[in-house]
């Protein structure tokens, strides 16, 4: 059976520094608790910018959801990491907490990105859920104690009557799925999603 490697990538797409690099991450990889396929390897021809670009999707595995997306650019001898958009893969400023940087060889940088993977995924990850009837109407990821949000969704049509006219009255808009977390109260269920336990 064909196992898939970490960081998979093709050999002819990547130059000497770039193997190095993705070489080292791969073996850390391996002790993270993430999917095979969660990190990915971009060729620099496939970039925007020119760079070799990894990053790695965190998600919620028990609702299917993805929540997150990490990654950094390397250009030989000098790495940036951050948030970054899921679908351009730019590095997204708002995240400033998020923000990683280097310079120096690939296999040091590399490790030091390694790094920066594992304290990304050790921080503590948690999904608030709203119910009303057995249903989930609203839902946020956040970094528990932080409580920065990292995505979010609302569902009028599953939310209380009361709460929709209360919303309404104040003048709250619902565009896209977003939600305003003081308006809704306390969740009624905070999950453990990945990373420390807060209560650890």
């Amino acid at each position: 059976m064909y196992e898939i490697p970490w960081f998979e990538y093709d050999e002819d797409g990547l130059d000497v520094a770039q193997r190095a690099f993705v070489d080292v991450l791969a073996e850390r990889a391996g002790s993270w608790l993430v999917d095979t396929l969660d990190p990915v390897v971009l060729p620099s021809e496939n970039t925007s910018d020119g760079q070799l670009i990894v990053y790695l999707d965190i998600g919620d595995p028990q609702r299917n959801q993805g929540i997150l997306t990490v990654g950094a650019h390397f250009d030989g001898s000098v790495v940036r990491g951050g948030k970054l958009h899921n679908q351009d893969f730019t590095i997204q400023q708002n995240a400033s907490e998020l923000i990683f940087g280097a310079a120096g060889g690939p296999v040091e940088l590399a490790s030091r990105t390694a790094d920066w993977f594992e304290t990304v995924l050790a921080r503590p990850l948690v999904r608030c859920e709203w119910h009303h009837e057995a249903r989930i109407y609203a839902v946020r990821y956040e970094y528990a104690g932080t409580g920065r949000g990292l995505c979010e969704g609302y569902e009028d049509a599953l939310a209380p009557d009361g709460l929709r006219k209360r919303l309404a009255a104040d003048g709250v808009i619902r565009g896209r799925g977003l939600i305003n977390r003081a308006g809704l109260g306390q969740p009624d269920v905070i999950a453990h999603v990945r990373g420390a336990r807060p209560d650890q």
